[in-house]
């Protein structure tokens, strides 16, 4: 994960103080871009402990078009429950666009329009599987529509996979990126869902490239950032998956294996 140390290094000196939503304060760079090559092993941060059954459990819960964290999410992991309402629902968030995006049809018998939904997810498969070498095969998780409805704007907007050589590379592009807190299990997050992707496409998990808009820093996170640039990374761990679906896939079917780790570092969410 040399990569992602080379980025927190590339702000801690050379990006500028910006205020923020939340009126911490932050140290942000505006354009950066990282790549993790999966063949080398999973990108799962070793410098400090990351909760990988966090991840997964996220990723499930988006996967199942699920936008409310009673819905299997709140018992396992607070992620989201500072933005959800009493009744735990966050709006159409990511896994509502990924799976259910509102399409409005016209009914020529009833003369109106009618509801349905696109899912983009599968339609990526399906074209990962049918025309692979297509430049279209993009999922997208801003909605402007939808936005006024989300607790939360989407972080990570879209995604766009690109198959060459038996290989499934992804790329994603984040408008706005934590990058002591977030980032390092969106990297998890996304690497986990090219695999699931792959495997059921009969491909090779390849690059999984993680584009970034607004990269900052938070300026109670320095400290933290600093004391673990001072860490000597460790082998990074694999992971070993199911050959299932990806609609079938299930947390006990995702293994992490020789996750070797320094100690855990808490950094306070900025909400």
């Amino acid at each position: 994960m040399k990569q992602y140390l080379k980025l927190v290094r590339h702000i801690l000196k050379n990006g500028e103080k910006k205020s923020d939503r939340t009126g911490t304060g932050t140290i942000s760079v505006f354009g950066c871009q990282t790549r993790y090559d999966l063949r080398e092993g999973f990108p799962l941060l070793t410098t400090k402990k990351v909760l990988f059954s966090s991840v997964i459990r996220e990723l499930l819960w988006f996967l199942k078009g699920s936008t409310n964290i009673n819905e299997g999410l709140k018992e396992h992991t607070p992620i989201w429950n500072a933005w959800a309402n009493q009744d735990g629902e966050l709006g159409p968030i990511y896994g509502y666009q990924w799976r259910k995006w509102e399409k409005f049809n016209w009914d020529d018998h009833t003369k109106s329009f009618k509801k349905t939904y696109v899912d983009q997810i599968q339609h990526a498969i399906e074209l990962i599987k049918n025309n692979p070498d297509s430049r279209r095969i993009i999922v997208s998780a801003w909605n402007v529509a939808d936005i006024d409805r989300m607790a939360l704007p989407p972080c990570h907007t879209f995604f766009q996979f690109y198959v060459i050589n038996g290989r499934l590379d992804c790329q994603l592009y984040q408008r706005s990126a934590d990058v002591a807190l977030g980032v390092p299990f969106n990297i998890a997050s996304y690497a986990l869902l090219l695999t699931l992707i792959a495997q059921e496409c009969g491909l090779m998990p390849g690059f999984f490239i993680h584009t970034l808009g607004d990269a900052h820093i938070y300026e109670n996170h320095v400290e933290g950032l600093q004391a673990q640039l001072l860490r000597k990374p460790k082998p990074l761990p694999a992971i070993r998956v199911s050959k299932k679906k990806v609609s079938d896939i299930g947390f006990e079917d995702i293994e992490l294996c020789n996750y070797e780790h320094h100690p855990f570092i808490k950094f306070p969410i900025a909400v």
